[in-house]
């Protein structure tokens, strides 16, 4: 079995969930901390193996691609006044990984952004992974997409990373139904988007990290439009279990929306509280705050 080694990141989403502020910058370039959400992405691929990435964008995105181009305006200042901290930060981005940009000409759903790979993959496996969704893994533990791309390696299949919700949240992502081959690993035999939670086949839901072969743009391109005229990856993937070729896997780590916002706050809060320089002073002020609110 090949090994994984690109990854493709769709982020060509207009970010509603965040206007106003998404109307001037895109979902993807919001920080978390200090580092837009989009570089935790990119850090998780690389840190998986991953070196070569594209990222499929869209209209008025450009600064994500500046963002990860060379500065030697800012660099020649940040030499200049000997901020060698800094510098090293700013040269950082540029060093990060290969990383390529295609523009998705209409923003017609998630399965149309991965057709824009074919050319980038080619005949090889790769990961997906999306902007709203970061797994934090602690130091020693796998990166989320590199459990999925070990699985893969081992069984050839298209795997996909579930995670356990309340019967709440069902109605907001994929749903599957699965029998279990591993402590974390099940075979997926049906799978459905969205679905009331009347109608629900278990309370694991996938999110946004996908292992596949270059077989899937050709499922993707048999797959029947939904009544809007857009694909669902969802039912292509509906394909893959019919086939006995889908699975999925329970990652270790832990998982934030950055596309909700109450997700996002919490985000920002818990990557403050673990960072050296900021934790103590952050957690003396939360309990502070909080006895007087």
């Amino acid at each position: 079995m090949k090994k994984v080694k690109k990854a493709v990141i769709p982020a060509a989403g207009f970010g509603t969930r965040f206007l106003p502020i998404t109307k001037a910058v895109c979902k993807e370039m919001l920080p978390i901390v200090d580092k837009p959400t989009l570089q935790y992405i990119v850090e998780e691929a690389v840190a998986s193996g991953m070196r070569e990435i594209l990222i499929v964008t869209g209209r008025n995105k450009k600064n994500i691609e500046d963002y990860f181009d060379y500065t030697p305006e800012l660099d020649a200042v940040l030499e200049e006044n000997v901020q060698e901290e800094f510098l090293k930060i700013s040269r950082s981005m540029e060093n990060l990984a290969d990383i390529y940009f295609v523009r998705q000409k209409h923003p017609i759903g998630f399965a149309d952004a991965v057709m824009y790979a074919k050319p980038f993959t080619g005949d090889e496996p790769f990961g997906i992974l999306l902007g709203d969704d970061i797994i934090y893994t602690e130091k020693g533990q796998t990166p989320g997409i590199r459990q999925l791309a070990d699985s893969f390696e081992k069984t050839g299949k298209t795997t996909v990373a579930l995670m356990r919700v309340e019967d709440a949240d069902i109605p907001k992502y994929a749903n599957v139904k699965a029998h279990q081959v591993e402590e974390r690993l099940f075979g997926i035999e049906k799978i459905v988007e969205k679905p009331k939670i009347a109608e629900k086949f278990s309370n694991d839901a996938v999110i946004g990290r996908y292992v596949v072969d270059s077989g899937i743009y050709d499922v993707i391109k048999k797959t029947p439009p939904s009544p809007k005229g857009e694909v669902y990856f969802t039912d292509s993937l509906g394909f893959l279990a019919a086939d006995g070729c889908l699975n999925g896997y329970r990652f270790e780590g832990k998982r934030y929306d950055a596309g909700n916002k109450l997700d996002y706050m919490k985000a920002n809060i818990e990557f403050a509280l673990r960072d050296p320089a900021l934790g103590s002073g952050l957690k003396a002020y939360i309990k502070e705050i909080a006895e007087k609110l």
